[in-house]
């Protein structure tokens, strides 16, 4: 006990009395609800669910809600709450992380927490390690809430399930069912995701969560929505999940598309377009951008009639791109060409930038125009990290075993304080010192010796590696020695639990990876429960667990030995380990290594030394400290991102709203319709065509210039231009060029939605703007995580030069983030003229095309599309005609892809 704690008394024990009076009222109400039938009790549950939806503080119904979940788990699961799991609850209602013993009962300790948390009807996320344990704990724990009117939904990697309250189940189903091992599929109703996180309580995995909060901001309308806000949530195994797993972000990516041909194809196009005739120069905003008469001669070159409706505007970006890297970007000036491959020059130092590539199609633009290997990519859509994710939550708690060796990263990045709950029985495990070997071949001849002995004894023995090859190394052994074994690698976890559960019978030894089977306890004499079985098993010393290495976290190695001891069962628990260990190895003290080696001592003679053992425990924190550092690393860049990140889903939620009329002009501080955006944008748009022509030396404006760049938008006449010519004043040509924008634009919409095609259509205008807005949204976002993603890779090197990359990071992103808002307004406003010139009165009829389909709209279509909808289109592929689709034909999909390319893949 450190001198504070003397002095000052234990923080946890100080918090864990002050809830005592909480724990007392919440019993004293268990003796009132215990004579109630259950419609009494679920009038109650309707008084609570009132209150919660009138704001009335969860905190004041707490002492209701958990007697409820109580009595309800103690009529269907049979099991009541401990006073220390209700203590445990009560940490996670507060939002904190509960400590709590493997075998204490934490997946019962939630559901108190869960069940008053849901009573407000804004849903409750429980986050679970694998699929399997979110359909066990769904089905299980769903008991408690069917019993008492609270829905429940479960989330699985490709489908999704409700607890089906109006199954009759066998008698065998609900045996299967109250162990808490096996997932009776029949408790479990097919549901839409949608229906899944419409339910109070859903269950489900940390990737399905982030994946779906990503794949939400991908859609085209808003119904296609899954999720409804993150309300509060509980994470199981929460080290695992925000420890062990914030390394690596969530990332909906993409193969970029083959298109190497296509990048030779426009870069030998490009070289015979010509200067004011048919695409315009801008040096000063560093743009190139095709006239009519350009776009023509490409649609010739390409056999086309119309290369919006024929390729998208994707394909035209690329043109674009291929069209700068031959007039804009010069080689040796811009970039080298260094052993193949196209490098960035710095434009302010001069530095070869390596690894740093342009964004939008110009890097491999450039590489198509200069003869080397064009590079294929693929391409990001969306990420996030699952720190950032979770701390969207405006609650959070968690539950583990081991939490409190990580308490300071909870803290810092989640700010989670862990408190540590009491067992209900007195831990009686023996945890033994660690076996030392010298080398590998004397640890595993202990380690069957030792397993061969308590084998023979009838003692069960769980034996924990932290590897598949080690496992099945150790397996091969014990099979060579005659002796019946398990084998669990963390490969299929529904068949590891059931194995796991019968880990604790008579003789059993079993072999696992040191996370396989997390979340399943051990139950001396099996489960279903064998009193005799158990009786003997108590006997023969409980269930030993022996760790094969020290894993680099303390956390995992204490997950391990946790498996035995549960709620005051006897146990033993010991460590063999080696100076061949990649621990000692890699992190180990050099000392250690050469006092082994002077001793002399065999290979298979153990070593009890208090040195090694503190230097074992010293590279642990060691390596749990850099590990730290990688994940703070990790959040600090994505901190950064995600600001950004937050603003774009803003941005595409607010014109989805405006879209669909469901943006209150209250909740909208700038814009009231999505004309009203668009005519903002222009205005922008406009300033910084007229200020990025002015002359800094003399203050004059370059008339002829900016004339150029509004006809290649807006296709003025000779009269219009030399009107724009004669202005000097800055203010007075933004204001004219604004109005006359304006005006084209009115005339555009109301061509658009005189369109015979679009007559049917209410407001065709407000479809083709949401249609270019989010275009121009979703393609620029995806080249922004590109252009994020290279400067990451490379920013680690201006540490070099004094300069701090976090800082230099902060500042490009900044740069790169101003540049993709603007570039937003840009093809926006570009795009819509363009696609109302194509909509003309005076053009050919199979020349207009204003697509309004969702497919063709969003780079994120096909992404979105559920499995569903994909199956619906394969099996009518059929067109509009009702003629069989064939497999070269367009996708009836309308993404302009051929059907074997879309929906007949």
């Amino acid at each position: 006990m450190s001198l504070i704690s003397k002095i000052f008394g234990d923080a946890n024990e100080k918090y864990l009395r002050s809830q005592q009076p909480l724990v007392d009222k919440i019993n004293d109400l268990e003796k009132a609800y215990a004579p109630l039938d259950q419609p009494a009790l679920k009038g109650i549950v309707g008084d609570l669910k009132a209150k919660a939806k009138n704001n009335v503080p969860l905190d004041e119904i707490l002492p209701e809600a958990f007697a409820l979940a109580r009595e309800a788990a103690k009529r269907t699961l049979h099991q009541r709450h401990f006073d220390v799991q209700i203590l445990g609850a009560i940490v996670l209602h507060q939002g904190q992380i509960a400590e709590m013993k493997t075998g204490e009962g934490k997946t019962l300790t939630s559901t108190a927490a869960i069940f008053l948390n849901a009573l407000n009807g804004q849903g409750v996320h429980v986050v679970t390690v694998n699929d399997y344990l979110a359909s066990r704990d769904m089905v299980w724990m769903g008991q408690i809430y069917n019993y008492l009117g609270i829905s429940v939904g479960c989330l699985q990697h490709e489908s999704a399930f409700v607890y089906d309250e109006n199954y009759s189940p066998t008698k065998e189903e609900e045996q299967e069912r109250d162990l808490g091992v096996v997932v009776p599929e029949k408790f479990l109703r097919p549901v839409s995701r949608k229906e899944a996180y419409q339910a109070d309580i859903t269950y489900g995995t940390n990737n399905e969560f982030g994946f779906d909060y990503l794949r939400d901001n991908m859609v085209w309308q808003s119904e296609q929505k899954v999720q409804r806000g993150h309300h509060y949530a509980i994470i199981d195994e929460v080290d695992s999940i925000l420890i062990d797993e914030a390394r690596t972000p969530l990332i909906i990516s993409a193969p970029a598309e083959e298109s190497t041909d296509k990048y030779l194809q426009f870069a030998r196009m490009v070289t015979g377009l010509k200067e004011n005739e048919d695409y315009n120069i801008d040096e000063k905003m560093r743009a190139c951008t095709l006239t009519e008469i350009g776009i023509e001669k490409i649609e010739k070159m390409l056999g086309v009639d119309n290369i919006y409706q024929t390729h998208g505007i994707q394909m035209v970006s690329h043109l674009e791109a291929a069209l700068k890297a031959r007039t804009l970007f010069k080689r040796d000036r811009d970039y080298v060409v260094k052993e193949g491959e196209v490098i960035i020059v710095d434009e302010f130092t001069g530095r070869l930038m390596f690894g740093r590539r342009y964004s939008e199609g110009l890097h491999q633009a450039i590489e198509a125009k200069e003869g080397v290997k064009v590079q294929r990519e693929s391409v990001t859509l969306a990420t996030i990290t699952f720190q950032n994710y979770f701390r969207m939550y405006k609650k959070l708690a968690g539950m583990t075993g081991t939490a409190a060796t990580e308490s300071e990263e909870f803290a810092k990045i989640y700010n989670l304080d862990v408190t540590v709950i009491p067992t209900h029985k007195p831990m009686v495990r023996r945890d033994l010192n660690d076996s030392i070997y010298k080398n590998e071949i004397g640890k595993f001849r202990a380690v069957i010796r030792e397993i061969k002995k308590r084998h023979e004894q009838g003692q069960p023995l769980l034996v924990g590696t932290i590897s598949i090859e080690k496992n099945e190394l150790l397996s091969e052994l014990l099979t060579k020695e005659g002796i019946e074994h398990e084998l669990l690698n963390a490969k299929n976890h529904a068949k590891e639990a059931q194995i796991l559960a019968q880990a604790g019978r008579y003789g059993a030894v079993t072999i696992a990876t040191n996370m396989a089977g997390r979340g399943v306890d051990i139950v001396l004499g099996g489960n279903p429960p064998d009193p005799a079985g158990k009786e003997k098993v108590i006997a023969a010393g409980g269930l030993h667990v022996i760790g094969t290495e020290r894993h680099e976290s303390r956390r995992i190695d204490n997950q391990l030995r946790g498996r035995s001891g549960r709620q005051g069962d006897p146990g033993s628990s010991q460590f063999f380990v080696c100076l061949d260990d990649d621990l000692m190895r890699i992190f180990g003290s050099d000392r250690i290594k050469s006092m082994m080696t002077m001793l002399k001592v065999p290979e298979d003679l153990p070593i009890e030394n208090k040195l090694i053992s503190k230097s074992i425990e010293s590279a642990q924190k060691k390596v749990e400290g850099h590990n730290f550092d990688i994940r703070k690393h990790l959040v600090e860049y994505d901190d950064v991102l995600n600001k950004q990140r937050e603003t774009i889903y803003r941005k595409r939620d607010l014109i989805l709203g405006l879209a669909e009329e469901k943006v209150q002009p209250a909740t909208s501080s700038e814009f009231t319709s999505l004309k009203e955006m668009v005519l903002g944008m222009l205005e922008d748009e406009t300033a910084n065509i007229v200020n990025s022509h002015v002359n800094q030396e003399t203050g004059k404006l370059d008339g002829k210039e900016i004339a150029e760049v509004v006809n290649s938008i807006i296709s003025i006449n000779q009269a219009e231009q030399e009107e724009i010519i004669k202005f000097q004043d800055e203010q007075r040509l933004i204001d004219h060029l604004i109005d006359l924008f304006k005006k084209k634009y009115d005339a555009m919409e109301q061509r658009i939605n005189d369109l015979p095609e679009l007559k049917e259509k209410e407001n065709p205008m407000r479809l083709v703007e949401k249609q270019f807005l989010l275009r121009a949204i979703d393609y620029l976002w995806i080249e922004h995580l590109e252009s994020i993603d290279h400067l990451r890779t490379g920013i680690g090197l201006r540490g070099y030069g004094q300069r701090d990359p976090l800082i230099e990071y902060k500042k490009e992103t900044y740069l790169l983030f101003q540049g993709l808002l603007g570039a937003i307004n840009t093809q926006t406003i570009t795009n819509i003229f363009k696609a109302g010139q194509s909509a003309g009165i005076n053009q050919p009829s199979e020349k207009r095309n204003i697509s309004l389909n969702k497919n063709q709209v969003s780079p994120f279509g096909q992404v979105v599309g559920s499995q569903a909808e994909k199956k619906a289109i394969q099996s009518k592929a059929r067109d509009d005609s009702g003629k069989k689709v064939g497999r070269n034909d367009p996708c009836p999909c309308g993404s302009g892809k051929k059907f074997k390319k879309c929906h007949g893949a």
